[in-house]
Protein backbone atom coordinates (compact mmCIF):
# COMPACT_ATOMS: atom_id res chain seq x y z
CA UNK A 1 0.00 0.00 0.00
CA UNK A 2 1.51 3.53 -1.11
CA UNK A 3 1.78 5.52 1.67
CA UNK A 4 -0.64 8.83 1.55
CA UNK A 5 0.72 12.14 1.15
CA UNK A 6 -1.44 15.35 2.63
CA UNK A 7 -0.99 18.77 3.68
CA UNK A 8 0.76 19.35 7.21
CA UNK A 9 -2.18 21.59 8.42
CA UNK A 10 -5.77 21.50 6.81
CA UNK A 11 -8.93 23.26 8.05
CA UNK A 12 -11.31 21.66 10.04
CA UNK A 13 -15.01 23.06 8.44
CA UNK A 14 -16.94 21.22 11.48
CA UNK A 15 -18.12 24.42 12.65
CA UNK A 16 -19.83 25.70 9.18
CA UNK A 17 -23.30 25.76 9.93
CA UNK A 18 -23.56 24.08 13.44
CA UNK A 19 -21.48 22.56 16.05
CA UNK A 20 -20.03 19.00 14.12
CA UNK A 21 -22.48 16.93 13.57
CA UNK A 22 -24.97 17.46 16.61
CA UNK A 23 -27.94 17.76 15.29
CA UNK A 24 -29.48 19.85 18.20
CA UNK A 25 -26.76 22.77 16.54
CA UNK A 26 -27.73 22.14 13.18
CA UNK A 27 -28.00 25.84 11.90
CA UNK A 28 -25.44 27.23 14.36
CA UNK A 29 -22.18 28.13 14.66
CA UNK A 30 -20.70 30.11 11.90
CA UNK A 31 -22.93 31.70 9.35
CA UNK A 32 -22.13 31.55 5.86
CA UNK A 33 -20.30 35.13 5.66
CA UNK A 34 -18.23 33.99 8.68
CA UNK A 35 -17.16 30.59 6.90
CA UNK A 36 -16.27 32.95 4.10
CA UNK A 37 -14.09 34.98 5.86
CA UNK A 38 -12.53 32.16 7.52
CA UNK A 39 -11.67 30.46 4.46
CA UNK A 40 -9.96 33.41 2.54
CA UNK A 41 -8.08 34.03 5.88
CA UNK A 42 -6.94 30.50 5.62
CA UNK A 43 -6.43 30.53 1.76
CA UNK A 44 -4.18 33.51 1.83
CA UNK A 45 -1.92 31.76 4.73
CA UNK A 46 -1.30 29.09 3.06
CA UNK A 47 -3.47 26.40 4.06
CA UNK A 48 -5.02 24.24 1.23
CA UNK A 49 -6.50 21.39 2.23
CA UNK A 50 -10.24 22.01 4.09
CA UNK A 51 -11.46 18.88 6.02
CA UNK A 52 -15.29 18.21 6.79
CA UNK A 53 -18.14 15.71 6.74
CA UNK A 54 -21.00 15.36 5.33
CA UNK A 55 -22.73 15.82 8.59
CA UNK A 56 -21.18 18.51 9.44
CA UNK A 57 -24.09 21.57 10.34
CA UNK A 58 -26.64 18.68 8.46
CA UNK A 59 -24.88 19.39 5.21
CA UNK A 60 -24.13 23.04 5.25
CA UNK A 61 -20.61 23.17 5.64
CA UNK A 62 -20.04 21.07 2.34
CA UNK A 63 -22.66 23.73 1.13
CA UNK A 64 -20.40 26.43 2.12
CA UNK A 65 -17.20 25.41 0.80
CA UNK A 66 -18.78 24.59 -2.45
CA UNK A 67 -20.25 27.84 -3.05
CA UNK A 68 -17.25 29.64 -1.55
CA UNK A 69 -14.97 27.15 -4.31
CA UNK A 70 -17.55 28.42 -7.12
CA UNK A 71 -17.53 32.04 -5.66
CA UNK A 72 -13.51 31.85 -5.28
CA UNK A 73 -12.64 30.23 -8.24
CA UNK A 74 -9.82 28.06 -6.13
CA UNK A 75 -9.59 24.35 -5.65
CA UNK A 76 -8.39 23.02 -2.19
CA UNK A 77 -7.89 19.84 -1.62
CA UNK A 78 -11.10 18.08 0.64
CA UNK A 79 -11.52 15.28 3.06
CA UNK A 80 -14.64 14.38 3.43
CA UNK A 81 -16.57 11.77 5.55
CA UNK A 82 -19.41 10.08 6.35
CA UNK A 83 -21.44 8.01 8.67
CA UNK A 84 -23.14 10.10 11.49
CA UNK A 85 -27.16 11.12 10.78
CA UNK A 86 -27.82 14.20 8.73
CA UNK A 87 -30.78 15.17 10.64
CA UNK A 88 -32.82 14.10 13.71
CA UNK A 89 -34.12 10.74 13.25
CA UNK A 90 -32.34 10.02 10.04
CA UNK A 91 -30.18 7.37 9.07
CA UNK A 92 -26.73 6.44 10.10
CA UNK A 93 -23.97 3.97 9.31
CA UNK A 94 -21.39 2.48 6.35
CA UNK A 95 -23.87 -0.04 4.65
CA UNK A 96 -22.34 0.00 1.25
CA UNK A 97 -25.31 1.71 -0.26
CA UNK A 98 -25.49 4.24 2.06
CA UNK A 99 -21.77 5.22 1.72
CA UNK A 100 -22.57 5.55 -1.72
CA UNK A 101 -25.60 7.49 -1.61
CA UNK A 102 -23.91 10.07 0.62
CA UNK A 103 -20.46 10.22 -1.10
CA UNK A 104 -23.11 11.64 -4.37
CA UNK A 105 -24.48 13.45 -1.92
CA UNK A 106 -21.33 14.90 -0.65
CA UNK A 107 -19.90 16.18 -4.17
CA UNK A 108 -23.30 17.63 -5.06
CA UNK A 109 -22.64 19.81 -2.11
CA UNK A 110 -19.37 20.49 -2.59
CA UNK A 111 -19.88 21.18 -6.35
CA UNK A 112 -16.73 18.53 -6.88
CA UNK A 113 -16.68 14.95 -8.82
CA UNK A 114 -13.40 13.66 -6.44
CA UNK A 115 -12.51 14.15 -2.92
CA UNK A 116 -8.79 14.16 -2.25
CA UNK A 117 -9.91 11.87 0.94
CA UNK A 118 -12.62 9.96 2.13
CA UNK A 119 -13.11 8.63 5.45
CA UNK A 120 -15.64 6.62 7.70
CA UNK A 121 -16.65 8.54 10.53
CA UNK A 122 -16.80 5.99 12.76
CA UNK A 123 -16.64 2.40 13.29
CA UNK A 124 -19.86 0.24 12.82
CA UNK A 125 -20.24 -2.62 14.59
CA UNK A 126 -23.29 -3.21 12.47
CA UNK A 127 -21.67 -3.30 9.09
CA UNK A 128 -18.82 -6.41 8.34
CA UNK A 129 -15.31 -3.75 7.67
CA UNK A 130 -14.92 -5.75 4.26
CA UNK A 131 -18.06 -4.46 2.95
CA UNK A 132 -17.49 -1.24 4.14
CA UNK A 133 -13.97 -0.83 3.06
CA UNK A 134 -15.48 -2.50 -0.37
CA UNK A 135 -17.56 0.45 -1.30
CA UNK A 136 -15.10 2.80 -0.37
CA UNK A 137 -12.18 1.31 -2.54
CA UNK A 138 -14.65 0.85 -5.34
CA UNK A 139 -15.74 4.66 -5.01
CA UNK A 140 -12.13 5.19 -5.46
CA UNK A 141 -11.96 2.59 -8.36
CA UNK A 142 -15.11 4.72 -9.40
CA UNK A 143 -12.44 7.45 -9.59
CA UNK A 144 -15.04 9.55 -6.96
CA UNK A 145 -12.28 9.55 -3.99
CA UNK A 146 -8.36 9.35 -4.73
CA UNK A 147 -7.94 8.00 -1.24
CA UNK A 148 -10.37 6.13 1.74
CA UNK A 149 -9.50 5.70 5.00
CA UNK A 150 -11.30 6.05 8.68
CA UNK A 151 -11.77 7.91 11.48
CA UNK A 152 -11.94 7.69 15.31
CA UNK A 153 -10.90 3.59 15.44
CA UNK A 154 -8.97 1.98 18.40
CA UNK A 155 -5.57 -0.07 17.03
CA UNK A 156 -7.60 -3.15 17.17
CA UNK A 157 -10.04 -1.91 14.62
CA UNK A 158 -7.58 -0.23 12.91
CA UNK A 159 -5.95 -3.60 12.34
CA UNK A 160 -9.09 -5.25 11.54
CA UNK A 161 -9.71 -2.40 8.54
CA UNK A 162 -6.03 -2.97 7.57
CA UNK A 163 -7.24 -6.75 6.99
CA UNK A 164 -10.16 -6.13 5.20
CA UNK A 165 -9.64 -3.42 2.87
CA UNK A 166 -6.14 -1.32 3.39
CA UNK A 167 -7.63 1.81 4.31
CA UNK A 168 -4.76 4.92 3.10
CA UNK A 169 -5.17 7.36 6.50
CA UNK A 170 -7.16 7.76 9.95
CA UNK A 171 -7.92 10.18 11.75
CA UNK A 172 -8.31 10.59 15.32
CA UNK A 173 -8.26 13.44 18.26
CA UNK A 174 -4.94 14.00 19.50
CA UNK A 175 -2.74 16.60 21.33
CA UNK A 176 -0.77 17.36 24.57
CA UNK A 177 -4.36 16.34 26.58
CA UNK A 178 -5.61 13.61 23.97
CA UNK A 179 -2.82 10.86 23.93
CA UNK A 180 -4.56 7.70 23.96
CA UNK A 181 -3.38 6.82 20.79
CA UNK A 182 0.40 7.12 21.18
CA UNK A 183 0.98 2.87 22.90
CA UNK A 184 -0.31 1.72 19.87
CA UNK A 185 -2.23 3.33 17.32
CA UNK A 186 1.02 5.36 16.42
CA UNK A 187 3.26 2.33 15.89
CA UNK A 188 0.61 0.67 14.35
CA UNK A 189 0.52 3.20 11.88
CA UNK A 190 4.11 3.71 11.40
CA UNK A 191 4.30 0.00 10.87
CA UNK A 192 1.79 -0.22 7.98
CA UNK A 193 2.01 3.34 6.21
CA UNK A 194 -1.46 4.87 7.47
CA UNK A 195 -1.24 8.21 7.45
CA UNK A 196 -2.34 9.49 10.97
CA UNK A 197 -4.20 12.57 10.89
CA UNK A 198 -5.10 14.53 14.42
CA UNK A 199 -8.20 16.38 14.75
CA UNK A 200 -9.22 18.55 17.61
CA UNK A 201 -5.40 19.53 18.01
CA UNK A 202 -5.98 22.08 21.13
CA UNK A 203 -8.44 20.02 22.73
CA UNK A 204 -11.97 21.26 22.20
CA UNK A 205 -10.21 24.71 22.63
CA UNK A 206 -8.30 23.38 26.05
CA UNK A 207 -4.84 24.01 25.30
CA UNK A 208 -5.53 27.94 24.22
CA UNK A 209 -5.33 29.12 27.72
CA UNK A 210 -9.54 30.06 27.51
CA UNK A 211 -10.49 28.48 30.07
CA UNK A 212 -8.58 28.98 33.75
CA UNK A 213 -9.64 27.24 36.91
CA UNK A 214 -12.22 29.03 38.83
CA UNK A 215 -13.42 31.19 36.23
CA UNK A 216 -16.67 30.94 34.33
CA UNK A 217 -16.28 29.47 30.60
CA UNK A 218 -16.40 31.97 27.74
CA UNK A 219 -19.73 32.77 26.46
CA UNK A 220 -20.34 30.81 23.01
CA UNK A 221 -17.51 28.34 23.60
CA UNK A 222 -17.36 24.22 23.77
CA UNK A 223 -17.86 23.90 27.01
CA UNK A 224 -20.97 26.35 26.97
CA UNK A 225 -22.71 24.42 24.22
CA UNK A 226 -21.20 21.02 23.83
CA UNK A 227 -18.92 20.66 27.24
CA UNK A 228 -19.73 16.12 27.69
CA UNK A 229 -16.85 15.26 25.57
CA UNK A 230 -14.31 17.11 27.44
CA UNK A 231 -15.73 16.62 31.03
CA UNK A 232 -12.83 14.69 31.75
CA UNK A 233 -10.45 18.01 31.37
CA UNK A 234 -11.90 19.37 34.45
CA UNK A 235 -10.06 18.58 37.07
CA UNK A 236 -7.06 19.75 39.32
CA UNK A 237 -4.37 17.96 37.26
CA UNK A 238 -5.33 19.80 33.93
CA UNK A 239 -5.03 22.99 35.11
CA UNK A 240 -1.71 22.10 36.94
CA UNK A 241 -0.60 20.91 33.65
CA UNK A 242 -2.36 24.09 31.48
CA UNK A 243 0.09 26.22 34.01
CA UNK A 244 3.14 24.62 33.56
CA UNK A 245 2.50 24.73 29.44
CA UNK A 246 1.53 28.46 29.96
CA UNK A 247 4.78 29.22 31.47
CA UNK A 248 6.82 27.17 28.82
CA UNK A 249 4.95 28.61 25.97
CA UNK A 250 5.62 32.14 27.82
CA UNK A 251 9.40 31.50 27.87
CA UNK A 252 9.46 30.79 24.20
CA UNK A 253 8.06 33.94 23.53
CA UNK A 254 4.27 32.28 22.18
CA UNK A 255 0.86 31.28 22.92
CA UNK A 256 0.06 27.83 24.52
CA UNK A 257 -2.10 27.30 21.37
CA UNK A 258 1.26 27.76 19.61
CA UNK A 259 3.27 25.61 21.81
CA UNK A 260 0.71 23.00 21.10
CA UNK A 261 0.32 23.05 17.70
CA UNK A 262 4.12 23.05 17.49
CA UNK A 263 4.48 20.13 19.37
CA UNK A 264 2.59 18.12 17.15
CA UNK A 265 4.36 19.19 13.71
CA UNK A 266 7.50 18.28 15.47
CA UNK A 267 6.12 14.40 15.50
CA UNK A 268 6.99 12.89 12.09
CA UNK A 269 4.37 10.63 12.76
CA UNK A 270 1.57 12.66 12.63
CA UNK A 271 1.09 13.54 8.50
CA UNK A 272 -1.47 16.34 9.20
CA UNK A 273 -3.00 18.34 11.79
CA UNK A 274 -6.78 19.57 11.39
CA UNK A 275 -7.37 23.44 13.28
CA UNK A 276 -10.75 24.35 13.86
CA UNK A 277 -10.46 28.17 14.55
CA UNK A 278 -13.73 30.03 14.80
CA UNK A 279 -12.79 33.22 13.58
CA UNK A 280 -9.83 34.39 10.75
CA UNK A 281 -7.07 36.04 14.28
CA UNK A 282 -7.19 31.79 15.48
CA UNK A 283 -5.11 31.17 12.88
CA UNK A 284 -2.52 32.96 14.69
CA UNK A 285 -1.11 30.02 16.54
CA UNK A 286 -0.48 28.49 13.05
CA UNK A 287 2.31 31.20 12.11
CA UNK A 288 3.79 30.66 15.52
CA UNK A 289 4.00 26.85 15.62
CA UNK A 290 5.38 27.31 11.98
CA UNK A 291 7.79 30.42 13.12
CA UNK A 292 8.56 28.75 16.47
CA UNK A 293 9.37 24.63 16.03
CA UNK A 294 9.35 22.79 19.01
CA UNK A 295 12.91 21.48 19.66
CA UNK A 296 13.93 18.01 20.33
CA UNK A 297 15.48 19.57 23.65
CA UNK A 298 12.28 21.47 24.09
CA UNK A 299 10.18 18.21 23.81
CA UNK A 300 10.89 16.60 27.58
CA UNK A 301 10.09 19.31 29.21
CA UNK A 302 6.30 19.87 27.55
CA UNK A 303 5.71 16.07 27.58
CA UNK A 304 6.42 16.38 31.47
CA UNK A 305 4.08 18.87 31.83
CA UNK A 306 1.15 17.04 30.81
CA UNK A 307 2.71 13.82 32.45
CA UNK A 308 -0.16 11.48 34.64
CA UNK A 309 -3.00 12.92 33.49
CA UNK A 310 -5.42 9.98 32.39
CA UNK A 311 -5.60 9.63 28.66
CA UNK A 312 -8.19 11.49 26.83
CA UNK A 313 -10.21 11.02 23.80
CA UNK A 314 -12.50 13.40 21.88
CA UNK A 315 -15.35 12.23 19.79
CA UNK A 316 -15.06 12.92 16.03
CA UNK A 317 -18.05 15.07 15.99
CA UNK A 318 -16.48 17.46 18.71
CA UNK A 319 -14.28 18.63 15.69
CA UNK A 320 -10.96 20.44 16.31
Amino acid sequence: MAELTVARIALGCGNFGGVGSAPEFFGQGLTEDQAFALMDAAWQSGIVHFDTADAYGGGRSEQAIGRWIRSRGVRPRLTTKTFNPMRAGADHGLQPDRIARQLRASLDRLGVDQVELYLAHDYDPAVPLAESLGALRSAQQDGLVGAYGVSNFDAQQLAAALTAGAPAAIQNSYSLLTRQDEPDLLPLCAERGVAYLAFSPLAGGWLTGKYRRGVTYPAGSRMTQRPEPYAGFVTDRTFDALDRLQAIAASRGTSMAGLALAWLLADDRVAQIVIGPGRPEHLAPVAEALEYPVTAQERGPIEEAVAGLVPQEIPGEAQP
